[in-house]
């Protein structure tokens, strides 16, 4: 076999190994119920920082009923990458993300105050949520046709994405687990020092308590 037949051969079967990992991407379709002061339900998945995130909603037909989007991260600044009132159809939508954790999309649906109290209860919309992240939100096919790249090129652009996250994955998980080690060395030289106080406590403790009792046998003439 020539050299470029066995390269040819190994990006197939790299490719199609690769393929079958879960990738980080994500679509559900579920029930939002309408409410007059409604509480927002999001859906949650795990990202990395700087990850191209695409958000496609297509939110179904509801008479009397708004719908919002907000796409939030769980960071301690709690980002928002975005926001939109009032949407109907397939919406798409595309953020980068700014720091590790998870990223939410949320949705609220809010009632017209016109809206009929008998048919309140019964109030909802569908929506049909499709969450991309990282290499699954990149469009290789525009890619392809805008860098006039061949069928084999453009498997290749795929698997380099996804070996750059299963890298950044690597990186992201020995971060974690030098933080891990960081805190744990630091409890444990906090809970010695706190061990070597408190025996030192309960020895000074203890030499207090031998010289108040021999200063007062002392003053009663117990002992001399």
């Amino acid at each position: 076999m020539s050299g470029r037949g066995f390269t040819t051969l190994f990006a197939v079967i790299l490719f199609t190994f690769l393929a079958l990992l879960p990738g980080p991407a994500s679509a559900i379709k579920f029930q939002l119920q309408a409410y007059r002061y409604p509480q927002s339900k999001c859906i949650w998945n795990p990202i990395h920082n700087n990850a191209l995130i695409i958000v496609t909603a297509n939110v179904g037909p509801g008479e009397g009923q708004q719908v919002d989007i907000e796409i939030v991260d769980s960071s301690p600044q709690k980002n928002v990458y975005l926001s939109k009132r009032a949407i109907n159809g397939e919406t798409r939508l595309a953020v980068t993300s700014h720091a590790e954790g998870e990223v939410g999309v949320c949705f609220k649906n809010t009632l017209d105050s016109n809206y009929s109290p008998e048919k309140a209860s019964k109030a909802a919309r569908i929506i049909d949520l499709d969450v991309d992240i990282g290499a699954d939100a990149v469009d290789y096919n525009a890619i392809a046709n805008q860098e006039s790249l061949s069928g084999l090129e453009t498997e290749m652009r795929k698997l380099e994405g996804i070996v750059k996250e299963i890298v950044d994955e690597m990186a992201y998980l020995k971060k974690r687990e030098l933080r891990f080690t960081d805190t744990n060395t630091s409890t444990n030289n906090r809970v010695q020092n706190f061990a070597w106080l408190t025996i030192l406590s309960l020895a000074g403790l203890g030499a207090w308590q031998i010289m108040h009792l021999r200063s007062f046998f002392k003053r009663k003439y117990l002992i001399d």
